[in-house]
């Protein structure tokens, strides 16, 4: 095996198929409202990034049953992780945030939940609460924390409104209550180095955090990204390049640490560049065999 796999990781752990299902809140970003910024982060469209997921004006009961109704008999799976995917789901008000989490923590078959967020929205209020819930309803709670970049440039260009002093905050105050953490990172920034990624894996690293989620970087049309692109502003690294930036960032990585994704995906209606016109899958078996070729895995360069 090249790398630690989290559908393996998931059946380790639980001894069975689990999936993941997407669920989308009528929310938003402190960077969109004004809170700290407006227009949001510049690769971010209206809709956010759950292309999955179904409408938020659904219930979160429904959008789960739905879901699973499509999902289960697909992919074999009994057991569900609900993914509380889109916008920052920390940032709204305690309540609200209760509720949404509580009627997933009720839902048959759900074992556990993940919850995607900023690291400048995390509070112990709500980490409080999802510890109530994991101890009441013995649900496994994952907190997926959006850093994207090493390189404070590239977080400033892009509208972030965070910086990495934030995420480190979030990191100790996360594992504070003993909850997984997964970091979501981008690897193709233009703006980036292949150095600000590697430097990334090493501090992953050294944070002992559990789980990566990779995405290549796809550009929406309808997105100030996209503009830039559009503009000429910048340019794009070619797919070969990318696919060996990724083999290096695995190879820096603590072989405990499980890999949720290492590609993104993106309606190809809705983006102006996704994966150098191939799909997710090709990349990734292109990966796969390029590390089968020369020999490595995760972890083969990690340094304690």
């Amino acid at each position: 095996m090249h790398y630690n796999k989290y559908s393996n990781a998931l059946m380790k752990r639980f001894g069975e198929k689990v999936y993941k299902i997407p669920i989308n809140l009528p929310i938003t970003c402190p960077n969109r409202d004004g809170s700290i910024g407006k227009g949001g982060c510049a690769f971010c469209g209206e809709i956010g990034a759950g292309f999955e997921a179904q409408e938020s004006c659904h219930s979160v009961s429904k959008q789960l049953a739905d879901n699973i109704a499509v999902i289960a008999p697909k992919y074999h799976a009994r057991k569900f992780i609900a993914y509380f995917q889109n916008y920052t789901n920390t940032y709204m008000a305690l309540d609200r945030f209760k509720a949404f989490t509580e009627e997933a923590a009720g839902f048959p078959d759900v074992i556990g939940i993940s919850i995607s967020t900023r690291p400048d929205c995390i509070s112990e209020p709500y980490l409080a609460h999802l510890k109530q819930l994991s101890t009441a309803y013995g649900l496994a709670i994952e907190i997926e924390l959006g850093l994207q970049t090493v390189n404070e440039a590239s977080l400033l260009k892009l509208n972030r409104g965070h910086g990495v002093s934030e995420f480190l905050t979030a990191v100790k105050l996360v594992q504070a209550f003993g909850f997984t953490i997964c970091t979501h990172l981008i690897g193709n920034i233009p703006w980036d180095t292949e150095g600000d990624l590697y430097e990334a894996a090493r501090l992953i690293n050294h944070l002992k955090i559990d789980a990566v989620k990779l995405h290549s970087l796809y550009i929406l049309k309808e997105s100030l990204l996209g503009q830039w692109y559009t503009d000429g502003e910048f340019s794009m690294i070619d797919a070969d390049t990318y696919i060996q930036r990724v083999i290096h960032f695995l190879r820096i990585l603590n072989p405990e640490i499980t890999i949720q994704r290492l590609f993104g995906r993106a309606p190809e209606s809705m983006t102006l560049f996704c994966n150098w016109g191939m799909s997710w899958r090709k990349l990734q078996n292109e990966l796969d065999h390029r590390m089968t070729m020369l020999g490595v895995k995760q972890g083969d360069l990690y340094e304690e």
